[in-house]
């Protein structure tokens, strides 16, 4: 969900509105101001949360002591987990680019570059929160051709930049095509200002799935190479003898086949006088 604040300017409100554009249409923009700040009170985005259900915000907002400014963070169990704080240095918008834009709804391919990202705490605890809010739904299998968008998030000088391309698939004489990246917008000069991140204990409780939701083995199955699913059933052995099949005069047994089954010759009928 991304939530407008009370005294938000021209240029928070076009961030939001690309940040929605390029989630859509798994996202909710609330366009009415909402006079709240997240770090003092969180009541608001606990309402938000649960009147949307959705367990990830970006809040927008400006003032003298921190303008153009962006909070993003996640829900646990309707309560804030963790939030970041990130102020905006420059921003080029969708509409400024003239290139050709990705279909709505196209899961995005995310890079990350940068040590910061694994080395400081609060810049892999911000990696982590851009994953969960750009990932899009999980599928189980893609496709070539809808590789198409990408989101290259840098950490350099104590910045982030982040920018968006279409990839483009161009002939190159073999199988594998030859690849080229084009802005299509929006891109963000960000630099970190306050955070909230939760404690180490709350953190690894967030992570827990539950059993329900977890995938159960099946037994007996494999697979082959080509994805055809086999099954092994276990059974007892058959007696073939005793099968029913069609009543055919070649399938009946003679007299001699009985007797031999029997364990001897069966006895005469006496003939009547």
């Amino acid at each position: 969900m991304l939530i407008k604040g009370g005294n938000a300017n021209l240029t928070v409100t076009e961030v939001l509105k690309d940040i929605y554009a390029v989630k859509k249409p798994f996202a909710v923009l609330y366009k009415k101001k909402n006079i709240t700040r997240p770090f003092e009170d969180q009541t608001s985005l606990e309402f938000f949360s649960k009147k949307s259900d959705c367990s990830l915000f970006l809040f927008g907002s400006h003032n003298k002591k921190r303008p153009n400014n962006l909070i993003i963070g996640r829900m646990f169990d309707y309560h804030v987990l963790d939030m970041i704080e990130l102020g905006i240095e420059n921003f080029v918008s969708l509409k400024d680019v003239k290139n050709n834009k990705c279909p709505e709804g196209t899961k995005p391919m995310l890079i990350f570059a940068g040590d910061m990202f694994e080395l400081n705490e609060e810049y892999r605890r911000l990696k982590n929160l851009l994953i969960d809010f750009f990932r899009g739904p999980t599928v189980p299998s893609i496709r070539l051709a809808g590789l198409e968008h990408v989101l290259h998030f840098t950490a350099l000088d104590g910045k982030i930049y982040m920018r968006s391309y279409k990839v483009l698939l161009k002939k190159s004489g073999c199988k594998i095509p030859r690849i080229e990246l084009e802005d299509i917008g929006p891109s963000l000069d960000l630099v970190m200002r306050r955070t909230h991140l939760a404690s180490d204990d709350l953190y690894k409780l967030s992570l827990k799935q539950p059993k329900a939701l977890k995938p159960k083995k099946k037994k007996n199955i494999s697979h082959d190479v080509f994805g055809t699913t086999y099954g092994r059933i276990h059974m007892q052995k058959q007696d073939l003898s005793k099968l029913q099949t069609r009543k055919l005069k070649g399938l009946k047994k003679r007299p001699a086949e009985k007797s031999a089954q029997d364990g001897g010759t069966s006895p005469k009928k006496p003939k009547s006088a």
